[in-house]
């Protein structure tokens, strides 16, 4: 399968940049029905496609609910999270299978999360799903200094992936 480019991506899907996070995105799906949840009602479900660039990564933020990424197209994704306990996990995500890339990839809600291209990638094609739907108001984005104070041993990759 030929890489996509970004820009007809971006063009064709209809994306955005999305603010603070960074990458690309457009919200494909919002459940009509809600739910309770312990920060307000939310819908039942949400999903987006979101890209990534090499110029582009997904900063250090946190969300309640667990959030479920697809890989699409394009080139692996490495996708980083940081538990309660402080325990960095490396995942790469991408579409294949016979090396050892899952396409699928489940982030629980409350752990630290970024993301960004493999070195020397093009464009990855991601989607993601959560249940309870996302809402702007419940993304906690990682401030540099209070996750270096935090996590002193993920000094490195926190610096890479936050912004300021």
């Amino acid at each position: 399968m030929d890489t996509p480019d970004a820009r007809q991506l971006i063009e064709q899907l209809g994306l955005a940049p999305l603010p603070r996070e960074g990458g690309w995105y457009r919200e494909t799906y919002r459940s009509r029905a809600t739910c309770p949840t312990p920060c307000g009602e939310r819908s039942l479900a949400t999903a987006i496609y979101y890209l990534l660039t090499p110029d582009t990564f997904s900063a250090w933020h946190r969300l309640p609910g667990d959030e479920l990424y697809h890989a699409y197209a394009g080139d692996p994704v490495e996708l980083f999270t940081i538990d309660s306990a402080g325990s960095l996990q490396r995942t790469l995500l991408g579409t294949r299978v016979n090396r050892g890339e899952p396409p699928q990839h489940l982030v629980p809600g409350g752990c630290w999360q970024a993301s960004r291209l493999v070195a020397g990638g093009s464009v990855a094609l991601l989607g993601t799903t959560m249940s309870p739907g996302f809402d702007f108001a419940d993304y906690e984005h990682g401030e540099r200094a209070d996750l270096f104070a935090h996590y002193p041993s993920h000094a490195s990759l926190i610096g890479e992936l936050t912004r300021g």
